[in-house]
């Protein structure tokens, strides 16, 4: 009896953190929102809302997007899980149909329907995840648009994962560190009951390098800046017909796919 009126009160206090109208941690730290400052030089690659555009016409098997999840994962301390339900994830391949469920039909062509898609955090314009987070540890960066996750803010509650409707977040039910390949040093690793995701390589763009994703793909994803015109995102989109992930669902990804 004493167990089940302890998870009672413990499963109060994070629904509290939810519906309050101040969230506790904001609260102790003198503010809503968190402040994210990241050491920055003068090639830091700035822009006002960051995109991607993936060429599907470009991959031809899972061996064309190997080096591109491997480059992601690798440098950023993501760990080989063997148990696919405690796999963590940033991008992945994904079928057509699981991709983009509302956009099949039964005379879909052979190539889409058999090619291994590319998917991640689509970096929404109005992203769900964030108004779901009650600790701000998931928040959109105002400056250009990235949805980014502060690490020791999570409290693992998975509010975040529950409002993404695209599957692009990741829990870890386990200490991920003993099975990280090799540690990189230049980026945090986490701990147990946290929630982790593409952060659209904000640590390489404030060092002006673009995401590892990008520079590993031989030319099939594109990262630019939605808003400019001149870009070379805004080139392809102006030049070819792309889709997006449950684009009618409101929520504005900001990657956009070839077909």
């Amino acid at each position: 009896m004493e167990r089940s009126r302890r998870g009672f009160l413990k499963l109060a206090g994070i629904l509290t953190l939810g519906l309050g109208t101040k969230p506790v941690i904001g609260a102790l730290s003198g503010g809503d929102q968190p402040d994210p400052r990241m050491m920055q030089n003068e090639d830091a690659l700035t822009a006002t809302r960051w995109g991607m555009v993936i060429d599907t016409r470009k991959i031809k098997s899972s061996d064309d997007l190997q080096p591109i999840i491997e480059a992601c994962h690798s440098i950023h301390n993501v760990p080989q899980l063997e148990n696919k339900r405690h796999e963590i994830k940033w991008i992945w391949e994904e079928f057509y149909k699981h991709a983009f469920p509302t956009k099949g039909n039964e005379y879909l062509n052979e190539r889409i329907e058999d090619l291994p898609f590319l998917v991640l955090c689509n970096h929404c314009v109005d992203p769900p995840c964030c108004r779901a987070c009650p600790t701000k540890a998931t928040f959109k960066r105002e400056s250009d648009g990235v949805v980014l996750m502060d690490f020791h803010r999570c409290i693992g509650c998975r509010f975040c994962m529950a409002a993404c409707p695209y599957g692009a977040r990741s829990f870890n039910f386990r200490d991920p560190r003993p099975f990280v390949k090799k540690i990189n040093p230049d980026y945090p690793t986490r701990m147990k009951g946290v929630v982790e995701k593409c952060n659209f390589c904000a640590e390489r763009l404030a060092i002006g390098r673009q995401p590892a994703c990008a520079e590993a793909s031989n030319g099939i994803l594109t990262f630019g800046d939605l808003d400019d015109p001149d870009s070379r995102v805004r080139k392809l989109l102006r030049e070819h017909y792309t889709i997006r992930r449950k684009q009618a669902l409101g929520t504005g990804p900001s990657v956009y796919y070839i077909v």
